[in-house]
C-alpha cells in the first residue's frame, strides 16, 4: 500500500519533466529526445508521451515529434482569464476604497476557512486585525457565508457542520442549519452584513464575486467600525454589489 502514492507521484514528475521540457526548447521534441534530455528510460518517455497525446496534453506532428496540446491551451486560458479577473479585482477594491473611504479586503475560500487574498486600507486611522495571509473560520464573517452560499443544501450544511468554531467575541453562530440558511439567503440576495462576530466594534459588508458557473470564487468586502457601518449600511451595500458586478463582468458573466 505505501508503493502506489510514490508510483503515481513518479508518473506525474515525468509528465511534468516533459512538458517542462518541451517549454524549456520552446519547440516540438521527438519521444527519443525527451528521454534523453530528463533523463528517463526511453519505453517510459514513448508510454508516457502516448498517454498524454491521447489525453490531449500532448499533440503529435507530421514528423512524429510532440508538442503542448490542446488541453493545456484550455487550461492556460481558464488562468489567464482568473488572473486578469483578480487585476480588476484589485482595480475594483482601490476604487471602492476612494468612494467608500473605508478598509476593503477580497477574501476567498481555504477549505473550511476564510482567507484574506488582498487588502487596502483606507485613509483614516481605523485598524483591523486581519491582514492579507489571515485565515478564520467561514463562520466568523460575512464573506465566509457568502462562499459556501451557492452550495446545494446538503453539501452547504456539512461544510459549516465541519467548519463552524466559535468566535472570540461569542457572537458568531455556530448553528449549522442557520448558518446555512442564512448563507442561501445572503448569497441569493449578493449581500452579506456582520457586526462584531470576529472582533468587537468590527461590522463586514460583503458581496460576492461569482464566475460564469454562478459559484462563489470571492468576496469583495468593506470592513469598517459598527457604528459606522450602521449609518451608512444602504450606501456601502450598493456600492460593494458594484463593485463585484464589475469584477463579475470580466469573469464573462
Amino acid at each position: 500500500m505505501n508503493e502506489m502514492p510514490r508510483s503515481r507521484t513518479s508518473g506525474i514528475d515525468r509528465a511534468l519533466q516533459v512538458m517542462d521540457m518541451l517549454v524549456e526548447r520552446r519547440a516540438p521534441m521527438s519521444a527519443y529526445d525527451l528521454a534523453k534530455s530528463v533523463g528517463a528510460p526511453i519505453s517510459t518517455i514513448y508510454r508516457l508521451v502516448d498517454e498524454l497525446v491521447e489525453r490531449e496534453m500532448l499533440s503529435r506532428g507530421p514528423d512524429n515529434s510532440v508538442w503542448l496540446g490542446a488541453r493545456l491551451m484550455r487550461y492556460g486560458l481558464v488562468y489567464r482569464q482568473k488572473m486578469d479577473a483578480f487585476d480588476r479585482a484589485e482595480e475594483e477594491m482601490q476604487r471602492l476604497v476612494a468612494a467608500a473611504g473605508e478598509t476593503v479586503q477580497i477574501c476567498t475560500r481555504d477549505g473550511g476557512m476564510m482567507l484574506v487574498v488582498a487588502m487596502e486600507e483606507g485613509p483614516g486611522h481605523f485598524q483591523v486585525a486581519s491582514k492579507v495571509g489571515t485565515r478564520v473560520p467561514l463562520n466568523w464573517t460575512a464573506s465566509g457565508r457568502l462562499l459556501l452560499g451557492h452550495l446545494g443544501d446538503e453539501e452547504r450544511f456539512a461544510a459549516f457542520a465541519a467548519s463552524a468554531r466559535p468566535s472570540a467575541t461569542g457572537i458568531a453562530e455556530t448553528d449549522p442549519a442557520r448558518l446555512s440558511a442564512q448563507a442561501r439567503l445572503d448569497f441569493e440576495s449578493r449581500l452579506a452584513v456582520q457586526f462584531n462576530a470576529s472582533e468587537y466594534s468590527v461590522a463586514c459588508i460583503a458581496a460576492p464575486i461569482r464566475d460564469e458557473t454562478g459559484a462563489c470564487v470571492a468576496t469583495i468586502s468593506i470592513v469598517l467600525p459598527d457604528r459606522k457601518a450602521e449609518e451608512r449600511q444602504a450606501e456601502l451595500a450598493d456600492a460593494v454589489r458594484e463593485a463585484a458586478a464589475a469584477v463579475e463582468r470580466s469573469l464573462g458573466r
